[in-house]
């Protein structure tokens, strides 16, 4: 099995863990090559000893597995350079919340050995895919989403106005700061922040939810993801933001945004005695009651 080891960050914490991994995967003889931002922070005969990636560079080699090391807004990043691919993500907590991340720092090893062991199961999460017309370089070059997309406003504390149509029929013109449409996976995101509803990743809808709308009728939608949503901002200020997870791209006012579901999927991987539900009630604390408490 041949792994890469990704890091989107060279924190501390991050490097510090970095090692650790890097020293269990050399005592068990396992094959691995390493992100370049971590080869700084290795000694001058490991630097020799290892290969490295640039994982600013889609994956063009051939992969098992990705250890994305970091929290959820790393394994995010690990998704232009997995592609499409097909290679599943491990993702490793070295953060706080680590919602999408499988395996905590705490158990590092225990959960290595799980890994290797065959103990876990992959979950497919979709994608969104988004084009613009006309055509923005910032989204073609990897027009796709793992949690969500956001249409935002810029420089200006007006609000913006977001005509939406769902398969050619208009949905309605959202006055608000703004407009998410989540996938399952990002549900648990910036959408639930915004009071939307929470979606298991095996779902097959998106969430449309304004971010503080002017109007107390609207609330978060879900429709099915076979749907294809167009968006058309305008505003008072001349741009616009556009979000693709932890992408950020300026866009001017009258853009058609179109989004709907990618062709391919991401793997994740899902270690042993974890799950969705139970991530739920000990990152969120979901349904948090003392009469629960044993």
């Amino acid at each position: 099995m041949k792994i890469a080891l990704f890091s989107a960050y060279d924190t501390p914490v991050t490097v510090a863990y970095a090692h650790q991994i890097i020293e269990y995967l050399s005592v068990h003889g396992h094959s691995f090559i390493i992100d370049k931002r971590l080869k700084p922070h290795l000694k001058p005969e490991l630097q020799e000893r290892y290969q490295f990636f640039n994982s600013k560079k889609q994956l063009d080699f051939e992969l098992d597995c990705v250890f994305s090391v970091g929290g959820d807004g790393t394994l995010l990043r690990s998704i232009p350079f997995v592609g499409q691919s097909g290679v599943p993500i491990l993702g490793i907590n070295t953060g706080t919340l680590g919602f999408l991340t499988s395996l905590q720092k705490e158990s590092l090893a225990d959960g290595l050995d799980d890994f290797f062991a065959g103990r876990y199961r992959t979950i497919k999460r979709s994608l969104l895919k988004i084009a613009t017309e006309p055509a923005i370089d910032g989204i073609v070059e990897f027009p796709y989403a793992l949690n969500e997309l956001v249409v935002y406003r810029k420089n200006t504390t007006s609000m913006l106005n977001i005509e939406t149509h769902i398969n050619g029929e208009k949905l309605t013109t959202y006055w608000a700061d703004g407009l998410i449409i989540s996938t399952p996976t990002g549900s648990t995101g910036y959408s639930l922040s915004s009071g939307g509803p929470v979606l298991t990743p095996q779902s097959k809808n998106f969430v449309l939810n304004p971010i503080a709308p002017h109007n107390i009728t609207m609330r978060p939608l879900i429709v099915p993801d076979d749907n294809r949503i167009q968006l058309e901002v305008q505003g008072r200020a001349k741009n616009h933001l556009l979000t693709l997870d932890s992408r950020l791209v300026n866009i001017q006012n009258g853009h058609k945004i179109f989004v709907e579901k990618a062709a391919f999927e991401v793997e994740t991987i899902e270690l042993q005695n974890t799950h969705f539900f139970s991530t739920l009630r000990n990152k969120l604390f979901w349904g948090l009651d003392t009469r629960n408490v044993q």
